[in-house]
């Protein structure tokens, strides 16, 4: 075993990996330690889009949708059996809170943000097909939007930065469970538990890609850094045993005009997801009866052939958000993701707070941008703008 980086990640959700990948083909040395397995996480348990965040334009979010939009492009042509176009509709009713102009404006300056890449265009769903909309809820109808965003599998596009990471030489170290760090002046010393035994390495930078996990990584860094304060955000999803055949509907809750996906996903329907403050154990999160019901009422709503034959649930699953501590709304919070150093006097951890799926690789090359300000100069050996991602 080779017992020292420049660079540890601790963390392989999608922004470890992205950053073990990022990094190693930078040229740097690098590894990468997972407690359990590949996004075992968050990261198994998104919503499953690669998109551009619709709407995050209301809440005037517009980098981070610029920034989605031009990496979906990019993800479209790297991964292409992993990340797929999907038609979205939104239905628009007598009572729906955003009407028909707002949906197509917002839509309009989507394609924009987008610059009128693939996928970018949307078109308004004459009324002679609305009939064919897996049994949408007619009655009130003013308008159907359709437009497109993609879809993938959040677990495989996990693993196949990994893989390709490790084809740069990055090492990976699988049920590696972090114990500790010693930071000095000239580099980091970690402790962790793998393979039965304890293991130590050394370091120049440690990456903290930890997730939920992020704050509770920080409190076994010695001396003692600085943190930020976050809150975890659950959101819940729901497999049922039905299908959709047109594509994803994009729908407000008739609760708290919150959106909510109704996606097919591997022959079922996905139904996600909603937004609670958590607190405790992020390896305890759970989907709470509140939560499925707040979701089948909105199905109901919409689809109201499944108001008395509601579809079986074969699955459910919670993931945590890490969001800026605030006492708004979780909806309406900023989804930028931040970086910090937690020591500023010598720079040898750095934490990734927040972060979105779709923009796992501008999230990494952030982070290779600040890893380059305190490692030596190097010559890269790839650009990860070119590396091909395959299913493994």
């Amino acid at each position: 075993m080779e017992n020292r980086y420049d660079v540890v990640v601790i963390g392989g959700g999608i922004h470890g990996v992205g950053v073990a990948q990022a990094t190693a083909a930078a040229g740097y040395s690098v590894a990468l330690m997972e407690a359990r397995d590949l996004a075992w996480g968050t990261s198994s348990r998104s919503s499953k889009l690669i998109h551009g965040g619709l709407r995050y334009l209301e809440s005037g979010q517009f980098s981070v949708v610029r920034e989605c939009l031009r990496e979906r492009a990019l993800l479209l042509q790297l991964a292409p059996s992993l990340v797929k176009l999907t038609p979205f509709y939104i239905p628009i009713y007598r009572d729906t809170s955003r009407r028909p102009w707002k949906i197509r404006s917002g839509l309009a300056l989507y394609g924009v943000l987008a610059g009128f890449s693939k996928g970018a265009g949307f078109r308004k769903v004459p009324r002679s097909e609305w009939g064919g909309l897996d049994g949408l809820q007619l009655d009130g109808l003013d308008a159907v939007f359709q437009y497109w965003d993609a879809q993938t599998d959040d677990a495989a596009l996990t693993r196949a930065v990994m893989a390709s990471a490790k084809t740069l030489g990055a090492d990976y170290y699988q049920s590696a469970q972090f114990l500790s760090a010693e930071l000095d002046n000239n580099q980091a010393q970690l402790e962790f538990e793998y393979q039965q035994s304890k293991h130590r390495v050394s370091c120049q930078v440690v990456v903290n890609a930890g997730g939920p996990w992020v704050n509770h990584i920080l409190q076994r860094v010695i001396p003692q850094t600085l943190t930020n304060a976050v809150d975890l955000v659950q959101g819940t999803h729901m497999v049922l045993d039905t299908h959709l055949q047109q594509g994803i509907y994009y729908m407000e809750s008739p609760q708290d005009q919150r959106a909510i996906f109704a996606m097919p996903w591997q022959g079922k329907m996905l139904l996600g997801t909603t937004e609670s403050l958590y607190k405790g154990d992020p390896a305890e999160v759970k989907p709470l009866a509140s939560e499925r019901d707040y979701l089948l009422e909105t199905l109901a709503h919409y689809f109201p052939h499944y108001r008395n034959n509601m579809p079986d649930e074969l699955s459910s699953f919670a993931g945590l958000r890490v969001l800026p501590k605030d006492d708004g709304s979780a909806f309406a919070r900023s989804r930028e993701t931040m970086l910090l150093w937690n020591n500023l006097d010598n720079k040898k951890v750095l934490s990734i707070y927040g972060g979105k799926l779709t923009a796992y690789r501008a999230t990494a090359e952030r982070v290779v941008s600040q890893l380059k300000t305190v490692l030596p100069a190097i010559k890269p050996i790839a650009n990860v703008n070119k590396l091909a991602l395959s299913p493994v």
